[in-house]
Order: C-alpha cells, then sequence, then structure tokens
C-alpha cells in the first residue's frame, strides 16, 4: 500500500477542477472550464515572485530549455547558510526522532532555475540485516557490509511512480488518443462492473473517481485474477463526490494506457520519459547488477507486511506492483536525484529539457493547474498534487507541485520561485512502523524556501517575522496623535487560514487592541479589502501596497498600531515582511516615516527581525 499518510488529521485526504485546459473528445482545449480554479489578485503565477534569480520559464511559458548544472547558491539565487541549514535539519532524522531515526539515510537536492546548488548524501543506504519484533530494533549488519548513501544511490519511489504514469497520460491527451472527460469504460469495457461505468479519466488522475484506498490485488497470483478483482471492484462513493487517494487510479490509468498505445507501461516509461531526457537511472524492475547502488527498504514479514519476502534490497517494496511483475501505474519506478532533477527542470521549463521536449507548455500548466476545487485542502492536478504544506512546507503554494511516496521519497516544485526539491529516504528500513508523518520532508523545504530571497520594497532591509511554529510575532508603533492613516508594504505566505498577519490599533495604550481593516494592492491589479483586518494565505510572492484607515485621534487620543504574526504548532509558510510603514495625518502629513532614523528607532519589534532577505 504505497499512500503516504497526513500527519495533519485528514487520513488518506491528500489535495481540485482548476484551470483551463481539458481534452474533450480527444481534442485539447484551452479555455474555462466548469468550476475551474481562477487565480485571483492575491494568487500571482510563475512570473510573479517578487524575487531575483531564477532562470526558467515557469510551468506554463516553455521559454528557455534550461538545463541542469551543478553550482553554488549564489549562482541559484539562493542563500548558502539555510542550505547549510537544509543539511543539519536532515541529519537529525538521522538520530531517535522521537524514537527511532526517521529513515536509515537519505539523499538531498535542491536547485533554482538551471543549477543545483545542494546535492548531499547523508546516513547508510543499507544498514539492516533484519528487524527484531520482539525488541523493535534493527538487527544491524557488520559495519563492513553496510553501505552508505552516495550522491546517485538509487530509490524505490514508491507512488512518486504516479508522476511518471500521469506525465504518459498527459502525453495521449496532447495526441489525441486520450480524453480527460471520457468514461473509461470506452477504453476498457470490463471496467464497467461494480457501478464504475461513470468514472472518467479525468477522475482517475485527481483522485476522484471513489475508489477506495487499495485492494490485495497480490493475493491473486494470476494477471486475470487481478483483473477481475478490478473489474469487480464497487466503488466506496459516486464518482466525483468526494477525494480519496487511491492506488486503483493509476493502475486502471496503466491499463489504459497499454490498451491504447500497445506497449506495457515499462516500455512507455522508457519510450516517452527517460529515453528523451536522459534518465538512464530511473526504470521498473532495476537488473541485479544496480542492486549494490539501491537503497535498502523493509523487512517485510506479516503482519505488518501483506507478504513475507524478507529484506527487500533491488525489488519493488509495495506489495500490489511486486504481485504484478514490478510494472505498475501506482508505484514500482525506480530512480535517483539527478533524474529526479531533470524532471523537475523539464516540467519548470514548460515541459522540454535541452532538445527534448516531452510535454506541451499547455500540457504542463494543466498538470500544474487544480482540478478539485470542490475538495480544500485536496487541490491536485492531473497527477500532481498542489499546495500541500503537511510535506511541501514553506514552499506550498497554489502552484507548486509535488508528490510523495511511502518509501520516504519526495519531489517538490514551485513554479513561483523556480525552484526545485528531491528528499530521497529509505525510511522504511528495516521496518515502516519506525517513522510517521512527513517531518524531515517539511524541515527541507522550510528551509528551501528561506534560502529564496525576498528583497525589501524600499532600502536596504524589511521588517522580517520569521518561520517559527507556535509563536506570536508584534511589530508595534508608537503612539501618535492626529494619525488619520497607515501606508506600508507587505509580503506574506503562511498557511492558509491557520497563520497570518493581523493589523490592530490601541487608543488605551495597548490594554487593549482592536482589528483594523485594510486593503491591499499589487502592481497592475485592483486593491483587494481586508475587513477582518488579517492576511493569510499566499500573496503572489510580491509586494502589495497597504492602506488602512485609523481610528478618529482627536475623539479618542493617540493611537498605537501592531502588525501581529501568528502561527500554529503545524506547518508555516514563508512568513510575513513589512516595510516602508508611515502614518499619515488628515492632511496627508507624515507623523512617523521609518525612513526617518529617529521614527525607526521607535519600533518596538518583539519576534520580528530586521532583513535584507
Amino acid at each position: 500500500m504505497t499512500q503516504e499518510s497526513r500527519s495533519d488529521g485528514r487520513g488518506l485526504s491528500r489535495r481540485a477542477f482548476g484551470g483551463g485546459v481539458l481534452a474533450l473528445g480527444g481534442a485539447l482545449m484551452i479555455g474555462a472550464v466548469p468550476g475551474a480554479a481562477a487565480h485571483g489578485p492575491e494568487e500571482g503565477g510563475a512570473g510573479g515572485s517578487g524575487t531575483h534569480g531564477g532562470a526558467g520559464g515557469g510551468a506554463g511559458g516553455g521559454v528557455r530549455r534550461t538545463t541542469l548544472r551543478r553550482g553554488s547558491a549564489e549562482r541559484a539565487g539562493l542563500l548558502p547558510e539555510h542550505l547549510d541549514r537544509l543539511v543539519t535539519d536532515a541529519e537529525s532524522f538521522l538520530r531517535p526522532s522521537p524514537v527511532h531515526p526517521w529513515y536509515a539515510g537519505a539523499v538531498l537536492l535542491a536547485g533554482r532555475g538551471g543549477t543545483v546548488a545542494l546535492h548531499r548524501p547523508i546516513g547508510m543506504a543499507v544498514r539492516y540485516a533484519a528487524y527484531d519484533e520482539k525488541t523493535d530494533t534493527g538487527v544491524e549488519l557488520p559495519a563492513d557490509e553496510q553501505i552508505p548513501m552516495r550522491e546517485d544511490t538509487v530509490f524505490d519511489l514508491a507512488s512518486v511512480s504516479k508522476l511518471f504514469t500521469s506525465i504518459l497520460a498527459v502525453q495521449q491527451v496532447e495526441r489525441g488518443t486520450l480524453a480527460l472527460e471520457e468514461r473509461v469504460t470506452a477504453y476498457l469495457p470490463e471496467f464497467g462492473g461494480g457501478g464504475k461505468q461513470d468514472i472518467t479519466v479525468r477522475q482517475l488522475l485527481t483522485h476522484t473517481s471513489g475508489f477506495r484506498a487499495w485492494i490485495p490485488l497480490y493475493k491473486e497470483p494470476t494477471r486475470e485474477g487481478q483483473l477481475r478483482l478490478l473489474w469487480n471492484e464497487v466503488p466506496a462513493h459516486r464518482p466525483g463526490t468526494v477525494y480519496l487517494y487511491s492506488d486503483l487510479n493509476l493502475i486502471t490509468l496503466q491499463l489504459i494506457l497499454e490498451e491504447i498505445t500497445g506497449h506495457p507501461l515499462d516500455q512507455l516509461l522508457r519510450i516517452e520519459i527517460t529515453a528523451p531526457l536522459g534518465m538512464h537511472r530511473t526504470r521498473f524492475n532495476p537488473p541485479l547488477s544496480w542492486r549494490p547502488d539501491i537503497a535498502a527498504t523493509e523487512d517485510a514479514r506479516k503482519p505488518w507486511s501483506g507478504l513475507d519476502r524478507g529484506m527487500v534490497w533491488g525489488e519493488v517494496h509495495d506489495e500490489n506492483a511486486y504481485g504484478m511483475g514490478g510494472v505498475a501505474g501506482h508505484a514500482g519506478v525506480f530512480s535517483r536525484a539527478w533524474d529526479l532533477a531533470v524532471l523537475a527542470r523539464t516540467l519548470l521549463n514548460g515541459g522540454a529539457y535541452g532538445d527534448a521536449r516531452i510535454l506541451s507548455p499547455a500540457s504542463v500548466e494543466l498538470m500544474f493547474t487544480d482540478f478539485n476545487t470542490a475538495f480544500p485542502g485536496d487541490e491536485h492536478g492531473l497527477g500532481f498534487e498542489l499546495y500541500q504544506h503537511w510535506y511541501m512546507g514553506a514552499l506550498a503554494t497554489p502552484r507548486t507541485a509535488g508528490h510523495t511516496g511511502f518509501t520516504g521519497t519526495s519531489l517538490v516544485l514551485d513554479p513561483s520561485t523556480d525552484a526545485f526539491l528531491v528528499v530521497l529516504g529509505n525510511s522504511v528500513h528495516p521496518v515502516r512502523s519506525w517513522r510517521s508523518g512527513s517531518a524531515p520532508r517539511v524541515a527541507a523545504a522550510d528551509a528551501l524556501a528561506r534560502a529564496v530571497p525576498v528583497r525589501p520594497a524600499r532600502g536596504r532591509t524589511a521588517w522580517f517575522s520569521g518561520m517559527a511554529s507556535a509563536t506570536t510575532a508584534t511589530l508595534t508603533l508608537p503612539d501618535l496623535a492626529g494619525a488619520a492613516r497607515l501606508e506600508c508594504a507587505l509580503w506574506w505566505d503562511t498557511e492558509p487560514g491557520a497563520d497570518g498577519a493581523a493589523l490592530e490599533a490601541s487608543t488605551d495604550g495597548g490594554a487593549t487592541w482592536a482589528a483594523v481593516p485594510f486593503t491591499t494592492a499589487r502592481p497592475g491589479r485592483e486593491p483587494r479589502p481586508h475587513p477582518e483586518g488579517t492576511a493569510s494565505g499566499w500573496s503572489g510572492r510580491v509586494w502589495h501596497t497597504v492602506r488602512a484607515a485609523l481610528p478618529d485621534g482627536p475623539a479618542t487620543g493617540p493611537v498605537r498600531l501592531r502588525w501581529r504574526y501568528t502561527t500554529d504548532r503545524r506547518y508555516v509558510g514563508r512568513g510575513v515582511y513589512v516595510d516602508a510603514l508611515r502614518i499619515l495625518d488628515a492632511g496627508g502629513r507624515p507623523l512617523f516615516d521609518e525612513a526617518r532614523p529617529a521614527d525607526g528607532a521607535r519600533v518596538e519589534a518583539r519576534g520580528w527581525v530586521r532583513s535584507a532577505d
């Protein structure tokens, strides 16, 4: 079973109908789609990062065919100290966290534009010979038989494999042989049993088919028996009514692809993706000669595994993929970090890498478009998950795409900053119960997000809230009589709804505070009201101009203003920046301007810091 469990209490939920590119009757159509996610004035696309650097063309641009090179953090437009912290944080999960290590080892890769600024192995690729259930300990191999992680260590990607199947499907949409809104039965007539006749191809790709999470196909020894189980499966929900992450969706998509192309999935992967892109260490069923270069997974034994296989090393971990001969739409692909970075760069380039093109820019845009707006919190493109803080951390935006794998793998692409992150860990080695949640993925994503600079709106520094969880930080201005209006610049990227920045006023010296409504406006857009006096979510990674009318100063006495930033205990975004603070009187004359040294010195910062980036 390859689905990742969420650590936020929403069970199998992962992330809807967005965008503007659909295949209808085999034709690619670009335009408005009912229920599609429309980017509002606060939602910037790939071109509006508000940060410097970035060499790629964005998800939909396809302008530059940037290829990868190794380089410094500075060359990538990243801050090196935060990449160093990414490695330090990752190494902490090699130790008990809190009881057992989260993984035996990992390979970390981070970059921006065409530059891979970090490619670091940590820990061991093969450490244990077995798992001792009685003592809940791993039986370690002798030191000379353990294998350290290397940059080119190959991993069982588990559910990250779903991205490859999804790309292959969208390629067929481009070619007119597959239509998103067509029923699956148009390609697989036998599929309609059990009330599945109305499930569409799009619902398979967005996990809205109504399928339950999985069924034990591996218990059937023949392909015919496995197909019979799938044909007879009754959906748990009516198609299109719920989001429910299911391996069965991508297994079904595999069968469709094999039917319409006449090629098995492993051949399609090689012909359509890995060979054109030069991903020479990516494939199903790696040969025995690769085994010393592959990270081991689990001591697979009942009851925690469906099969008694002993230490799985060089073969697919997922039971159903194993029962399907190692080639499956939901799991089974093995790869290394550099190859996944090539895939990431290809998609951020708009579907091209060097001289090869595997998708059109419109198709990449389709894959990064939210198709699940009816299911808030479960944003999903075609195959790609979107805006998932539970593993994307502070890299998460409405445009950030990625996926995780049960074995400890993940890939995250952020078009708004042209950044990409690969975290490959063997977290089920020696047993799956040793880890839970996605803390190492979140920590790595937070560090990479912080490594992308945010330049001040004016001058050399801006006030920065930081990125700590479970915190309250305040930025307080002095008492001013006659204050009529606040103006400043604001940049925010927070976990939607849970975290945010609030503008508040006090007329009694700070004893009590009341919300101050304000408007925000980004260049070239109409102002957006914030009647509750708060900003949360994603600002498009650009600076916004804030204007707020203040309480009647002469009637109530001096007014004290503050920005308050609060976060919960779970996840954080990139934080909040405030710059160019000014308070004006009724005639528009400045009573306070932080650009004046004397005024700037009167700002009381608790938790906020001056930051140049």
